[in-house]
């Protein structure tokens, strides 16, 4: 039970941690409006999120027997597109996505509802949830209702822990925060996803060769 909750809040996190679109949205909400109003809208785009993982675990349903059966193979190319991952976050510049702030008044609920659909517009978050279920087996064949629900909650806490902590801190930061600091914390974040991948592809590797 304890283990697909750590593995969802680590889905959770690794799929809101980037400064795409959405973070960068959330980070002017909280440097603009305050720090609530750029957690609710984290909040709104991890609905969606939400919505998405439900979407890949129904799909990914359909090929249980086959990700049982190729279980090592799979978790090397989830290893590889984590990685291929983690070199486009550590690339990626913030700034090209950094629109002219909006200081025009909102209620929470419009943050979380804009939040919302903006996520919901970009259906290849459910590759990066392949990617993710694979790589940390997330989807096993005699899995019972309640335990997909536990991974499914475990995705939404470390979504919202993610926002939490990067609304925190920007909200601290406020004074200092900019694109440079953006940028580096693209680098950062770009950073741990290779290594991770790295890790789980060595061990991928090795378990793979410790069948033959």
């Amino acid at each position: 039970m304890f283990d697909i909750i750590y593995k969802g809040i680590i889905i959770g996190i690794f799929v809101s941690a980037p400064m795409g679109p959405i973070g960068l949205l959330c980070i002017q909400r909280t440097l603009n409006k305050g720090r609530w109003h750029g957690f609710c809208s984290g909040i709104g785009a991890t609905f969606s999120d939400l919505i998405y993982a439900i979407i890949t675990c129904m799909g990914m349903g359909f090929v249980i027997s086959f990700i049982e059966n190729h279980q090592s193979v799979l978790q090397i190319i989830g290893s590889i597109l984590l990685m291929v991952f983690g070199i486009y976050t550590f690339r990626s510049n913030p700034s090209r996505n950094l629109k002219k702030p909006n200081l025009s008044s909102s209620t929470y609920y419009q943050d979380i509802v804009t939040a919302f659909f903006l996520t919901l517009s970009n259906p290849f978050i459910i590759f990066l949830y392949i990617a993710l279920f694979a790589r940390f087996n997330f989807i096993i064949p005699d899995d019972k209702l309640y335990s997909m629900i536990l991974g499914l909650l475990g995705i939404v806490s470390g979504a919202l822990l993610w926002w939490f902590i990067i609304t925190y801190f920007v909200s601290k930061l406020r004074s200092v925060f900019n694109v440079r600091g953006l940028w580096i914390m693209n680098r950062i974040i770009g950073t741990i996803i290779m290594i991770l991948s790295l890790i789980g592809l060595f061990y991928s590797i090795w378990d793979m060769n410790s069948l033959y």
